[in-house]
């Protein structure tokens, strides 16, 4: 098998330095990891407590939190109900959405309805407001860097998502049971949806991305480490240039399959009314064919009903 040589680069470093890097493991693998993230450890740590103690709950508790006909876009999503696009099978999972929060008369409220929180859990609420703020500004800086990449102004995406309908997933993989459906993993090759993924929480063996030989390969992660990777929403603006990988999470073996595994990504999308238009700088006689302009709202409905939650 080839060795992958994705970028794992610090984010306290001036972006200028390592924008070109990034871009590269972007347009290659369409992931990187970073260090220097800015998410302080100790609000990580209260946060990955507060998501064990939730998936901890009674099932008629936690259920008592999904809200029909919202999409999974807030609350809770049982176990079983999301399948990846052209799997057969649902997903080994459980998780909880934290979206954002904004005022009743804003002109984008329709697209984003209030959070829910459960009472059982003391501090979630803050703890989780905390985190989804602190994930927006490490995923701002890291557009910032992709934009240098692109030869564009460094705030051009600053505009693109301001009040984007972005979600904060917590994640449970349960440890897998002797009644697992048949050819079920923990999480079925699929591509993100939105702009681009942060992911906490991968430190933990399981995480691969298939590559453009279709190889998969397993991302190594340092300990407190941030993965980042292209959305579908991104790949289309810039027609191709930077690459939504297919990744998926495979169950463990030995003891790993009998212990839970956690995490958190964040999805980041632009905002609702965002026309999602390929980039000039992107089509050239290598990619001549853009993709047709669509609103981020009508791009993310059209994939959710592809993966059974809208």
């Amino acid at each position: 098998m080839t060795q992958i040589n994705i970028a794992s680069v610090s984010l306290a470093q001036p972006l200028e330095e390592i924008a070109d890097e990034l871009g590269r493991s972007f347009a290659e693998y369409g992931f990187a990891v970073v260090r220097d993230h800015g998410i302080p450890q100790d609000l990580i740590d209260r946060a990955e407590a507060s998501s064990k103690q939730f998936f901890a709950l009674p099932d008629a508790v936690k259920r008592e939190y999904k809200i029909d006909g919202g999409g999974g876009a807030r609350g809770y999503t049982p176990f079983g109900t999301e399948k990846a696009k052209d799997a057969d099978v649902f997903d080994l999972k459980e998780f909880w959405h934290v979206g954002r929060e904004l005022s009743p008369g804003h002109n984008l409220a329709e697209f984003m309805a209030p959070n829910v929180w459960p009472e059982e859990i003391e501090g979630f609420e803050p703890t989780f407001s905390e985190l989804y703020a602190a994930f927006e500004k490490a995923g701002a800086r890291a557009l910032e860097a992709i934009a240098l990449h692109l030869n564009l102004e460094q705030s051009f995406f600053d505009s693109t998502i301001e009040d984007g309908n972005s979600v904060m997933r917590l994640l449970h993989y349960p440890p897998l049971g002797p009644d697992a459906p048949e050819g079920a993993i923990r999480a079925a090759a699929h591509g993100d949806i939105n702009t681009i993924t942060l992911l906490l929480g991968a430190e933990e063996a399981g995480l691969e991305l298939l590559t453009k030989a279709g190889e998969w390969h397993a991302i190594d992660v340092p300990e407190g480490g941030l993965v980042i990777n292209v959305g579908d929403m991104l790949e289309r603006l810039t027609n191709g240039v930077l690459r939504s990988t297919t990744h998926r999470v495979v169950n463990p073996r030995g003891a790993g399959a009998h212990r839970s595994r956690y995490s958190m990504p964040f999805f980041l999308h632009f905002r609702p009314d965002y026309l999602i238009e390929p980039l000039q700088s992107c089509v050239s006689v290598d990619r001549p064919q853009p993709a047709e302009p669509i609103s981020a709202h009508d791009f993310l409905m059209q994939r959710l009903r592809e993966i059974n939650l809208a």
